[in-house]
């Protein structure tokens, strides 16, 4: 056989292989998966006092005993909820709520198991009496951090206690749209509901106006809210004041939306135990934008999920029923997980 054939087998066969990783490489990116948690992870202190802030409990002479071992314990434990909530990939963001400073942050990043999955993160600086903040850890080859801002709560009644900062970040995703991101962690019910419902009106009283200035500069809002918001989704802060509806509604993409509303009345269903009744605390609220698949970025199958595998669970013998498997029950150290369950919810993006 001559060269000429020897040489255009060879071209034809360079030319298949190309085909065929292209045609990969096309189907994985119109197939990219995005996964957000968001996670409440229950007094994640270090042992070091702040004099600044009210930490005594969270100290090893305080009243929890909280000691250096049982720090990275509870470091280890939250790097096993957010591996096993990302399955077969880390999450892209991760939300996380009830952390003590920015210090506990790196710790978990780069000095527990969590640093192989190489997470860059930004905290808040919140004017908490306690020194709780908000953090959104994050894969910068998955979101490119544009900035990122945090917005203090201001209350109509002076004499209420300071809370935390909502926190705000901006980046693309791989197929260069932008998402708008904001993690919550609204004032307590500590004093009954009722007595501090007006507290969280005024936290979703400023999250709305920044929300309407997203709706205003974008022409296609990709915003996403998580949080714990220490309201259901039908209280006033979230239905009447922030606007956040129910799936069932009328879809438009300058509304919010929440992704459990729906299925607030299901039995068991919740992320927080509470006098043996499950309650619908911590939510993801999306731009109804997200939920058109004709979209370029989407929520896969329009739905967001609740992590419950059976290790973050623990009998309950008075109720006859399971609850979180959390690090304190009171003062007593128990060693589990958290008193929250994560949530979770995947994109698509094409």
């Amino acid at each position: 056989m001559s060269d000429n054939f020897f040489i255009f087998a060879f071209m034809r066969k360079i030319f298949l292989i190309s085909c065929f990783l292209t045609l990969c490489l096309s189907v994985s990116i119109s197939q990219t998966d995005f996964r957000i948690v968001f996670y409440n992870v229950e007094n994640l202190f270090d042992t070091t006092d702040d004099p600044l802030k009210d930490d005594d409990e969270f100290l090893p002479r305080g009243a929890m005993n909280w000691q250096a071992w049982k720090y990275r314990e509870k470091l280890k434990n939250i790097t096993r909820v957010i591996t096993a909530v990302g399955g077969m990939q880390s999450p892209a963001l991760v939300g996380l709520c009830e952390i003590e400073n920015d210090s506990v942050i790196f710790d978990l990043t780069r000095r527990s198991p969590l640093r192989a999955q190489d997470y860059e993160y930004i905290v808040t600086n919140s004017p908490d009496e306690r020194g709780i903040d908000v953090a959104l850890l994050y894969q910068r080859h998955q979101f490119n951090l544009l900035e990122h801002h945090e917005y203090e709560v201001i209350f109509q009644d002076k004499t209420t206690r300071p809370t935390r900062n909502i926190l705000y970040a901006v980046g693309k995703v791989i197929n260069n749209d932008t998402l708008d991101v904001f993690v919550c962690h609204f004032p307590s019910r500590s004093g009954g509901q009722r007595e501090t419902e007006p507290a969280r009106m005024d936290a979703a009283t400023l999250l709305r106006s920044k929300v309407d200035s997203l709706f205003t500069i974008r022409e296609n809002a990709n915003i996403i809210i998580m949080g714990d918001f220490n309201d259901h989704p039908d209280d006033k802060s979230l239905f009447q004041t922030l606007k956040a509806r129910s799936l069932n509604y009328h879809r438009s993409d300058k509304e919010l939306y929440n992704m459990f509303f729906h299925r607030m009345k299901e039995r068991s269903f919740g992320t927080y135990f509470f006098q043996g009744r499950w309650e619908v605390l911590d939510q993801f609220i999306v731009s109804g934008n997200l939920l058109l698949e004709d979209n370029s970025i989407y929520i896969k199958g329009k739905e967001a999920q609740i992590f419950k595998p059976d290790f973050l669970l623990e009998e309950d013998k008075t109720f006859g029923t399971k609850r979180p498997y959390r690090t304190h029950l009171g003062p007593r150290y128990v060693g589990g997980f958290s008193d929250h369950l994560p949530i979770y919810l995947d994109f698509r993006i094409r």
